[in-house]
């Protein structure tokens, strides 16, 4: 079987029907054994770009964070294994895995934006609209809620019950969603509609559990609920980490069959896509990618809304492309926890509430650019 990763053609490309490969017009095409690729400069300078921006954003993060006097060669001596035990303390134990866990959740929520724009067919399709981000959070608070009332969520609670709770709630909610909005097929208005209304039930579940339980567990539950990385620790890094090592590679792979999908039901078919069972298991990756995210960082907003539809207009590609969507998840998110950091120092904001401040507009903004093109 020949795979195609990242697919960049346009919407014209042409596709031999022998190997099912896509040929976009006066676009070359580099293969290597049975596995090529649609060979797209734009979106390759685009990918190379944000990597060297996620670069220096995640340098620029070892410097701050906090009012502990360290200069870039105090950091760059602490990296190659230089510095005192303050200085090593303060990097590798407070600065690093927040900066690791912001980039990693970024990228996991721009992945799955970007899958699920693809699926849904429409820019407003987002973990946050469709409820799964609401999901994964009444399974977390669900565990804090109940893990406090039996004496605390310390030790394996916190580290296993939280993530384990958000990914059962994050799944539930994907597959009530898919489950409702079914008709033969996904129609995007339709989807987005009852992924609507399940984000409202979840939500309500959330702020009933918060007036159900007694004032310490609510108070924790509501921190976790803004969406911070201040507490982010090596064992997030690892939740992070594991999900993304494991989907992204899974996710890339795939690439061709999410561009199949993302043409509609009738052409995927026709290109050989088993359509049924691949949006099954990618709405399933999609949701895993987003329950992980949750679970090491509490609901970051708008970021898997954002990133595909600026990366997407980035590479001029006809789908949100899913490498430049995943890397540009991770500038957006560490750039936003850098900026929530210094706004109104000292007082830290959580990074979930200032992405949720600036992602309002550009939802609103694809709202009404979706209602010119009488799409909405």
């Amino acid at each position: 079987m020949t795979a195609t990763s990242e697919p960049t053609g346009d919407l014209a490309a042409s596709t031999s029907p022998a190997t099912g490969d896509y040929r976009p017009p006066g676009r070359r095409v580099l293969r290597v054994g049975r596995v090529s690729w649609a060979w797209h400069p734009r979106g390759a300078l685009v990918c190379a770009a944000l990597v060297g921006v996620l670069a220096v954003v995640f340098v620029r993060a070892l410097l701050s964070f906090d009012d502990y006097p360290m200069g870039t060669s105090d950091v760059l001596a602490v990296l190659l294994g230089g510095g005192d035990g303050g200085q090593r303390f303060v990097v590798f134990e407070l600065r690093m895995p927040r900066a690791l866990t912001g980039a990693l959740v970024g990228a996991a929520l721009g992945l799955a934006g970007a899958i699920l724009q693809s699926l849904a067919r429409n820019p407003l399709a987002s973990p946050d609209t469709l409820g799964i981000g609401w999901g994964a959070s009444v399974g977390a608070v669900a565990v804090i809620v109940l893990g406090g009332s039996a004496g605390g969520i310390s030790g394996a609670v916190a580290q296993v019950g939280v993530p384990m709770g958000a990914a059962v709630g994050g799944l539930a909610a994907a597959v009530v969603v898919f489950g409702l909005s079914w008709r033969s097929g996904v129609q995007s208005n339709r989807l987005l509609l009852v992924g609507v209304a399940t984000s409202l039930v979840c939500s309500n579940l959330v702020y009933w559990a918060l007036t159900w339980t007694d004032l310490q567990d609510a108070a924790r539950a509501q921190t976790w609920l803004t969406g911070s990385l201040h507490a982010a620790d090596w064992d997030r890094v690892a939740t992070a980490t594991v999900a993304l090592a494991v989907l992204l590679p899974l996710s890339l792979g795939a690439a061709r069959v999410v561009f199949a999908l993302g043409l509609g039901d009738d052409t995927a078919r026709g290109l050989g896509v088993r359509v049924n069972g691949a949006r099954l298991g990618l709405l399933v990756g999609a949701a895993l990618l987003t329950c992980a995210a949750t679970a090491a960082a509490g609901p970051i907003t708008f970021v898997a809304l954002a990133a595909p539809q600026i990366a997407l207009r980035l590479c001029r590609t006809p789908q949100p492309p899913l490498l430049a969507a995943t890397l540009l998840g991770g500038v957006l998110t560490l750039a936003a926890d850098q900026v929530a950091a210094g706004l109104f120092a000292p007082t830290q904001l959580p990074v979930g509430i200032f992405t949720a401040i600036l992602g309002a507009p550009f939802l609103m903004y694809l709202i009404v650019a979706r209602h010119r093109e009488g799409r909405l």
